[in-house]
């Protein structure tokens, strides 16, 4: 008589089972692609922020330039028109309205931009005089007119001054967590005319 053959179960034990690696690859990749598509929104979410500070000088920079070449139009008179053509080419240097801007020529004439809508202010005689003005990007204080050419208290000479402040407002893909306060990028730029 023939003996038959042991049945083996058809369930693989636990021992069987632990020591397969079928699978193993797609378990990892479900586990790391969370991490890397984090990484990979930070660095396009950085990347965007970075682009956009970079037009911001860019534009103020061209702000500036455009100061310097008609410095002899930082009086009563042009003050005013400067002023205008400073704000335009700031708003234009990256399509139209695309950022809020404030240009001040000399403690007189002003052009502030909000959401592509320029208003002028300002009083326009205060461009005929010379400042110190002291502070930080954005908030300058121009103090009282002084004589041309005078040592000012913080260092430097009195003269003439244009002011440019730029900001853009920027939706991050992610929390910042404190980069960009209160999601607006701003750059300032003070220009020594005279």
């Amino acid at each position: 008589m023939m003996r038959d053959a042991p049945i083996k179960s058809a369930m693989p034990s636990i021992k069987t089972f632990l020591s397969r690696d079928e699978g193993l690859a797609a378990i990892e990749f479900a586990m790391l692609v969370p991490v890397y598509l984090l990484i990979l929104v930070g660095a396009v979410d950085m990347g965007g922020m970075l682009y956009t500070t970079y037009q911001l000088e860019q534009a103020v920079a061209a702000g500036a330039d455009y100061a310097a070449v008609n410095s002899s139009n930082v009086n009563s008179t042009n003050g005013a028109t400067l002023a205008s053509s400073i704000a335009t080419i700031i708003e234009n240097a990256n399509g139209s309205a695309w950022a809020n801007d404030t240009i001040v020529v000399n403690n007189g004439p002003s052009e502030t931009v909000t959401g592509g809508s320029g208003s002028a202010g300002g009083t326009a005689s205060n461009a005929n005089s010379c400042y110190c003005p002291t502070g930080s990007p954005p908030t300058w204080s121009w103090g009282s007119a002084v004589t041309c050419g005078s040592a000012c208290t913080g260092g430097g000479q009195a003269g003439k001054f244009v002011t440019i402040t730029a900001s853009v407002a920027y939706t991050p893909l992610l929390t910042t967590y404190g980069l960009i306060p209160n999601n607006t990028i701003t750059q300032s730029a003070t220009v020594e005319v005279q």
